[in-house]
């Protein structure tokens, strides 16, 4: 089978867009996504839809994008390409719970191209919750492997570390969250093997709903206190600091003259920092901070 083209693979990554956003707003049962359509000067555009008035999703936002024209000089020297005009486009997904209950999660999966054939594809999908639960980091996890199993039998473990090492805060030695899977470069040396690392691509898409509907359905309804919920926002402000200093995608976004609030829309509704922090010794927040580190076998993990 001849691969996809560009405008083949956009065209399905607005169909996931869409899946993503019905399941989202039959699992949250009350909000709705509200679209904002945008161009961007340069060439292509997108759809940036919001989630809006929700019950258990307080801000969500699900991106889609498809945008080219010349490659700014920056992005040939970082990543060391000769000049040639690029095709990006892909969906990406940040949602914030009301409850500290439930987690933060985030999905990307994107593909580019170049003139000049250089072409690849990149993604992932983590999960930062407030408080670590065992189970559902084990829950997480396992669902994940599935997908990556059904890839190529190495994929798990080399994702999960790159996910390790990505989503990792270096001015604070901490993880984001329990991680997850996170690659990039992906590229094809035949059409089979493209269309492979495509349809990897959207069943990680078809996956996101699936897991964060779970945990909505599971989470959204344990008590919670003041106490957990300037936790949260003190865990959203370790999120800002990851986006706006570490993230390749912002970076890559405002470098390209994207769109910045779709860009941006992964920012939380509140965030709080709280001076030299400390959480109480033994206490749930303190377990949380123990075991944000690389490495962790969430799979077979044990407190």
């Amino acid at each position: 089978m001849a691969r996809k083209s560009k405008e083949e693979i956009s065209k399905i990554y607005q169909e996931i867009q869409d899946h993503i956003c019905k399941e989202l707003e039959l699992g949250d049962g009350e909000g709705k996504f509200i679209e904002d359509k945008w161009q961007r000067e340069e060439g292509g555009g997108g759809r940036t839809r919001i989630f809006k008035n929700g019950k258990i999703i307080e801000k969500g936002g699900v991106a889609f994008s498809a945008v080219h024209g010349t490659t700014p000089s920056k992005i040939l020297q970082k990543l060391n390409l000769e000049k040639s005009d690029f095709y990006a486009t892909g969906v990406s997904i940040v949602l914030h719970p009301k409850s500290p209950l439930v987690p933060i999660i985030h999905m990307n999966i994107r593909y580019f191209e170049m003139d000049n054939g250089v072409h690849w594809f990149g993604g992932g999908i983590d999960l930062t919750p407030h408080y670590i639960d065992i189970e559902d980091a084990k829950y997480f996890h396992s669902e994940v492997k599935k997908v990556c199993d059904e890839f190529r039998p190495e994929a798990y473990e080399k994702f999960k570390k790159w996910a390790d090492d990505y989503f990792f805060i270096k001015h604070r030695n901490e993880t984001r969250g329990i991680g997850g899977i996170f690659y990039d470069h992906l590229k094809a040396e035949s059409d089979e093997e493209f269309n492979t690392i495509l349809n990897f691509s959207l069943n990680i898409g078809r996956l996101f709903p699936k897991i964060y509907n779970y945990f909505m359905a599971k989470n959204s309804q344990l008590d919670f206190g003041p106490r957990e919920k300037d936790w949260q926002k003190l865990r959203r402000g370790r999120y800002v600091e990851f986006n706006l200093v570490w993230d390749a995608g912002t970076k890559f976004g405002l470098d390209t003259n994207g769109r910045t609030e779709s860009i941006l829309m992964s920012m939380p509704p509140e965030a709080s920092w709280e001076y030299m922090y400390q959480p109480e010794f033994g206490g749930k927040e303190n377990f949380t901070l123990e075991n944000l580190k690389k490495g962790i076998d969430w799979l077979n993990f044990t407190a």
